[in-house]
């Protein structure tokens, strides 16, 4: 009886494990899944998806900053505004290496070198490249995942 007790105490710490190692995995996949969103947000130029995704008291390190800490929407907000829709640049991101790390079940953060693609007006080709790591919480009723604070190194040229 004794070792059939042990026995099923294992049981239930092995898949309770493997049950815990496939939430991680789902969560961290959503972690994916909503930088890659934002992203888009940012490349097609959609301040509403954006802004539904960050938290209005977002701060930031990026280059655009000049060194300093940006706190809040407006920031960002003038580049939505003010980047010309006619300028003939077609975008394409790739998220390169990314690691996602769990603080919880309502908290992650995103490391992950970002690869920017795109044509100019005049038909050339670019690449860019920064580093980038994103501060994500689940909140809100219902809860969703919104970014609080981001750093992006310069672009490569």
């Amino acid at each position: 009886m004794k070792h059939l007790v042990l026995m099923c105490f294992f049981v239930f710490v092995l898949n309770h494990s493997t049950s815990e190692k496939v939430d991680q995995r789902a969560q961290k996949q959503e972690i994916l899944h909503v930088t890659e969103q934002l992203l888009d947000a940012i490349s097609c130029r959609d301040f509403e998806n954006y802004t539904a995704l960050c938290d209005p008291q977002l701060t930031a390190f990026e280059p655009e900053a000049l060194g300093n800490l940006v706190r809040g929407i407006k920031f960002h907000k003038f580049y939505f505004d003010n980047a010309s829709g006619s300028d003939g640049k077609v975008m394409n991101t790739h998220i390169l290496n990314p690691h996602v790390h769990l603080l919880g079940e309502d908290a992650a953060y995103i490391a992950y070198t970002r690869l920017t693609q795109y044509v100019d007006k005049h038909g050339q080709f670019h690449t860019q490249q920064s580093e980038e790591t994103r501060i994500w919480q689940r909140k809100g009723d219902p809860f969703k995942w919104q970014q609080l604070h981001f750093h992006r190194s310069s672009p490569n040229k």
